[in-house]
């Protein structure tokens, strides 16, 4: 029997010992093993801190982010071959999809992510503080990748979303992971781990996994290393309370079972909306992953004089549950993961009615489709009631993980507040109700016990993901029973695996250290004006001081009608008695406008856009005739993403300071301690290119140079093509942007047309052996030109017609095959692509 394998130290191995059997679920036969002997713990924790740590450390967060959106995306196209898998483990292909899917989008959206640090290794938190009056000494809070590795205990009903949920949120902090899936379904996690190590996408030691129980696991840990586990809270207070965390106070996340309560709000009777949702989100809740999931509703909370609608509500849905084989399309529930947990699932049952009574379902019949019920983990669906909630506090302590629930009564909401807290935590509650009132009293009054609450009603039903479903945005966790830690939650995720720091300084220093231009920072003249640099080359402190301009009562008015802003300040000087102002005064917006006009630089150049203002603030009034200069300092430099017709850009974040030009002339007696020649402080942000440094020009004088060196013997570094092939190839091009080949059909399908075509204005090169559609796979065309030389002169003829065409029709947008309609400048675009791609193809660039 093949044994399950783990990847540690840069390797595929197995344990050597015999190894334990791991059964199918569905039928019951042992196919594979797990054993773990002759592993080196220590050893396979120090690899992972310095192998994988040392790389991933040294990654920005923009690569951190990309690299798990690449991961992503392989891990998605190859995702079919997961299901066969995960259906062993009981999951239907809806199941599958939670686990198998919901685990990538964990990636995608914890790449999304990057947009929010800044573009270096480190993240700069909150917003800086003054220490001092004069602002010279000043503190700020970094956080920093810890350098140790995160060791993820994982559950076994999610084995590929329990994975990625965790490893992608300290991937993206630059921490590498140790995971130690649930042998019962490890064989799933090694599948989708094999196939992240074979993808080369991770640096090496990013990811190892140990496919088993390792009871030493914890016994060398260190104060920088993060332990996270999923699992019951019996086990988990056992790990919580390991020497080896006290001592070297490391931290640790305990996501446990809980029991999860759902409430019926007294507005929702039969009839309603909210009544239907309520059923069908209970019944889903029991039977998707046959109730094995941590965020399951375990106890029904609802008005008492709806219990019996419930009841017979529910009883229906679950009659239409269709038990078996899960890759049966008319199966609705499979099995649990092994017969271990169906015994344990009947002792919990057999404690629940000891004090509830089972009024659906059995522990001894169970009818299957497709599947033999004695030889699979099959469980019938179990809906109890427990009339006496307050008296029989078995239902809130003892938790049935299957497909398992209790009907419970309440007489008001504040009772119904009460069940729900007295699950000692939960990771999420809901409520369905059309009642804002209701909501609010529920959520504030309950929030205390439950890590998430949904509220769930007919206006939000459609796009709502249910009582069930973690979010990557969103904190995943619970007080007390539930294990008192958190897990993703967008950057609050992140930031478990980063180490906080205050720093204490000068601004100058402090800019330095957090890549932020702070207020009082020294300036960094720039030799030119900063709107004249690409992204790359802008610094934060690059600064510009402007000229003056003295603002008039005509340009105070004229804004004023401009704007139809007509505050008293600005148009009615008469009406100046008790109000802060002394004499007409300048528009704040108009200000920021005249600030604008002095700090902008008018010819066309890096800067693409205006992006918008993040901050803007008016400390003191300016009148007319006061004049006013700006310092334009660049605060922060962010990434971006760029998917529409745009070239590459980043935005710059600018700190925009107004200053009093006249305050220095002002005399002594006007001026107090606080004055300040500063009158107006905003954040602008704009749009910048980055440099296009990939591509070589293709002019006139660079084609000829490069074509001087192109050989008949001349051999490509990729393909088939012959040198005369290439040129020719190019030849039939210019035909289309020329206008002389327009009658074809554009051959890229119309859903990815646009994404294709923005695709030009990127800086990325054609992948080696792009096909092009008019020309067969690993086949050459017949040659049309007797030589290589005259396949040169009437390639040098089309692409001169290519030129003229464009000068007397610099509008035309013409055809292409693989791109679309094209304007003049993206024929240029692709003139650039296409000749860089084939010149460099056969070394001629």
């Amino acid at each position: 029997m093949k044994k399950i394998q783990h990847y540690v130290q840069g390797n595929w191995t197995t344990g050597k010992e015999e190894g334990t059997p791991i059964l199918d679920a569905i039928t019951g036969e042992a196919f594979t093993s797990v054993a773990i002997e002759g592993l080196d713990v220590p050893e396979i924790l120090n690899y992972g801190r310095t192998k994988g740590g040392e790389v991933l450390r040294k990654m920005t967060f923009q690569e951190r982010g990309n690299m798990l959106k690449k991961l992503a995306l392989y891990l998605t196209k190859r995702k079919d071959q997961f299901y066969e898998l995960s259906y062993r483990t009981g999951a239907t292909k809806v199941d599958s999809w939670i686990d198998i899917e919901g685990g990538f989008g964990n990636l995608f959206a914890n790449a999304s992510l990057r947009k929010l640090f800044p573009n270096q290794p480190y993240h700069v938190e909150g917003d800086a503080i003054d220490l001092s009056r004069g602002g010279r000494f000043m503190a700020h809070h970094i956080m920093v990748p810890k350098k140790g590795v995160a060791v993820h205990i994982n559950a076994f009903n999610f084995p590929v979303w329990g994975m990625l949920e965790k490893c992608a949120v300290n991937w993206m902090a630059g921490v590498p992971a140790v995971v130690l899936p649930a042998p019962s379904s490890s064989y799933l996690a090694e599948a989708v781990a094999r196939t992240i190590i074979e993808s080369g996408i991770l640096p090496e030691g990013a990811l190892q996994i140990i496919n088993g129980t390792v009871k030493n696991i914890l016994d060398t840990v260190e104060s920088q290393d993060v332990v996270t586990f999923t699992g019951s809270a019996q086990t988990g207070r056992l790990l919580k309370a390991h020497p080896r965390l006290i001592q070297e106070s490391v931290p640790f996340t305990m996501e446990a079972d809980s029991l999860n309560a759902s409430i019926l709000g007294e507005d929702a009777v039969p009839g309603t909306p909210e009544f239907d949702l309520f059923i069908k989100e209970v019944r889903k809740e029991m039977t998707v992953k046959a109730g094995q999931k941590c965020t399951a509703i375990r106890r029904i909370i609802v008005p008492e004089k709806l219990v019996d609608d419930v009841q017979t509500a529910l009883t229906k849905q679950l009659d239409k549950v269709t038990i078996g084989d899960p890759r049966l399309k008319e199966v609705r529930m499979g099995s649990l993961v092994s017969h271990q947990q169906v015994q344990a699932v009947r002792d919990s049952v057999n404690d629940l009615s000891k004090e509830a009574q089972i009024i659906y379902g059995s522990l001894d019949e169970i009818n299957t489709i497709g599947a033999d019920a004695k030889k699979g983990a099959f469980i019938s669906p179990i809906l109890l009631r427990a009339d006496n909630p307050f008296q029989n506090t078995v239902i809130h302590e003892r938790e049935a993980f299957g497909p398992v629930s209790t009907i419970m009564p309440y007489k008001n909401l504040d009772e119904a507040i009460t069940l729900a807290q007295m699950g000692k935590g939960s990771l999420v509650s809901s409520i369905a109700t059309n009642d804002d009132k209701i909501a609010k009293d529920y959520v504030i009054n309950a929030a205390s016990h439950h890590g998430r609450i949904l509220v769930l009603n007919r206006e939000s039903a459609k796009q709502s993901t249910g009582h069930g479903s973690p979010l990557p945005y969103l904190v995943h966790g619970g007080p007390g029973r539930a294990g008192g830690g958190e897990e993703m939650g967008g950057m609050r995720g992140i930031k478990h695996y980063l180490q906080r720091t205050a720093i204490q300084g000068s601004p100058t220093t402090i800019t330095e250290i957090t890549g932020i231009y702070q207020q009082n920072a020294k300036y960094k003249e720039a030799e030119k004006h900063p709107f004249q640099y690409h992204w790359e080359d802008i610094q934060p402190g690059m600064s510009l001081k402007t000229h003056k301009r003295t603002l008039t009562d005509n340009d105070i008015q004229n804004f004023a009608n401009l704007t139809w802003d007509h505050f008293y300040a600005h148009t009615d000087i008469t009406s100046l008695d008790g109000s802060i102002f002394e004499k007409r005064t300048a528009h704040g917006y108009f200000i920021i406008s005249a600030a604008a006009g002095l700090f902008v630089y008018p010819n066309k150049g890096p800067v693409a856009a205006n992006y918008g203002l993040d901050s803007i603030r008016f400390l003191r009034p300016l009148y007319h005739n006061d004049t006013i200069y700006v310092r334009l300092t660049c605060k922060e430099k962010v990434d971006r993403d760029v998917s529409s017709a745009e070239h590459p850009s980043g935005i710059v974040k600018w700190h925009v300071e107004v200053f009093d030009a006249n305050f220095e002339n002002r005399p002594e007696s006007q001026k107090t301690e606080k004055d300040s020649p500063l009158v107006a402080v905003a954040t602008i942000l704009t749009m910048v290119q980055k440099k296009q440094e990939i591509f070589v020009e293709m002019t006139s004088e660079k084609i000829d140079e490069c074509l001087s060196k192109l050989k008949e013997s001349t051999k490509p570094k990729w393909g088939i093509m012959t040198p005369q092939h290439m040129i020719e190839h190019l030849e039939y091009t210019y035909k289309i942007a020329s206008g002389d080949i327009q009658d074809f059909e554009i051959a890229t399908p119309e859903k990815i047309l646009e994404k294709v075509h923005h695709s030009l204005y990127d800086y990325r090169k054609f992948p080696k052996n792009s096909q092009f559609p008019q020309l067969e796979k690993d086949k050459l065309d017949d040659l049309k030109h007797p030589d290589l030389e005259t396949a040169i002169e009437k390639f040098k003829q089309q692409r001169e017609k290519y030129i003229e065409f464009y000068k007397e029709n610099p509008d035309a947008k013409l055809k292409n095959l693989v791109f679309g309609e094209l304007n003049k400048y993206e024929a240029y675009l692709l003139e650039r692509k296409h000749l860089n791609h084939h010149f460099e193809q056969f070394n001629i660039l």
